[in-house]
C-alpha cells in the first residue's frame, strides 16, 4: 500500500495528462462536437472509476482461467464491455445520444478516463521504488500504446453505434455486437503481442494501431456527414 501522497499525485499527473492530450486530439478530430464539457467530464471521471470494478473481475479471471489465450481475451472483454456500459448509463435515451458522432465521442472519453487511472496504477510501483527512468519509460510506452488502444477500441464501438443510429433495433444490436467483437479482438491482439514478446514488437504493434486509428479518423468523417441528416436541437 502506497501512503506517500507525493507519489500518488505524480502518478495521477503522469496518468491523466497523456489521456487528456488524446481526448483533445479526438475532440478536435470530431470538429463538430457539441457535447457539454460538464457531461464529458462526468464521462471521463466515471471511466476512471470503472477501473475499480474491472480489477476484481480480472483478478477472478486470473485465478480461475488457466488457458492463457482465453484469459487475455476475457480481460479485454471485461474492459470493453464495462466502458460501453459506463457510456450507456450516462447518455442512453438522452438528447446527447441522437447524433452519430455523439457515441464515439462519449465512448472515447470514457475510455481515456479508464486509461488515465490504469496508467496511474502502473506508474505508482516504479515511482515508489525511486525508479524515475522506468517510470518515464512506462509513461511514454503507455502514452503511445495502451492509452491510444483504449481510445481506438472504444471508438470502434462508438462508430458502430453511430453508423447504426437510423436502423431498426435489430440492426443496431448487430452493429453493437460486431463493434464489441472488433474492439475486443483489437485489444486482445495488442495484449498478446505485448505480453508474449515482452514489448519487443512494440513499434510493429504501434504501427498497426495507427493504421486502425487512421481508419477510425476516416469513419469520423462519414459520421460528420451523417450528422447533417439529424436535426437535433442542442
Amino acid at each position: 500500500m502506497i501512503n506517500d501522497p507525493k507519489i500518488i499525485i505524480i502518478a495521477l499527473i503522469g496518468g491523466i495528462i497523456p489521456a487528456l492530450f488524446w481526448l483533445w486530439f479526438w475532440l478536435k478530430e470530431a470538429q463538430e462536437n457539441q457535447e457539454p464539457k460538464g457531461l464529458l467530464a462526468v464521462c471521463f471521471i466515471l471511466g476512471m472509476i470503472s477501473v475499480i470494478f474491472v480489477l476484481p473481475i480480472q483478478k477472478f479471471i486470473q485465478a480461475n482461467i488457466d488457458l492463457h489465450q482465453l484469459k487475455v481475451i476475457s480481460w479485454a472483454s471485461v474492459e470493453e464491455i464495462i466502458k460501453y456500459l459506463v457510456v450507456l448509463a450516462i447518455i442512453y435515451k438522452t438528447r446527447y445520444s441522437h447524433r452519430p458522432i455523439d457515441w464515439p465521442i462519449f465512448m472515447i472519453t470514457a475510455a481515456l478516463g479508464f486509461a488515465a487511472l490504469e496508467n496511474t496504477l502502473f506508474l505508482i510501483k516504479p515511482l515508489s521504488l525511486n525508479q524515475a527512468t522506468v517510470s518515464l519509460l512506462t509513461g511514454q510506452l503507455r502514452f503511445l500504446g495502451s492509452t491510444l488502444l483504449h481510445a481506438v477500441s472504444s471508438g470502434i464501438v462508438g462508430i458502430a453505434l453511430g453508423l447504426s443510429l437510423n436502423m431498426e433495433l435489430l440492426g443496431r444490436r448487430i452493429f453493437l455486437f460486431f463493434g464489441l467483437i472488433l474492439a475486443i479482438a483489437l485489444h486482445s491482439i495488442f495484449n498478446f503481442f505485448i505480453i508474449e514478446n515482452n514489448g519487443s514488437n512494440f513499434l510493429r504493434v504501434f504501427a498497426f494501431l495507427w493504421v486502425v486509428t487512421i481508419i477510425i479518423m476516416l469513419l469520423f468523417e462519414k459520421l460528420r456527414r451523417m450528422n447533417k441528416k439529424f436535426n437535433i436541437a442542442y
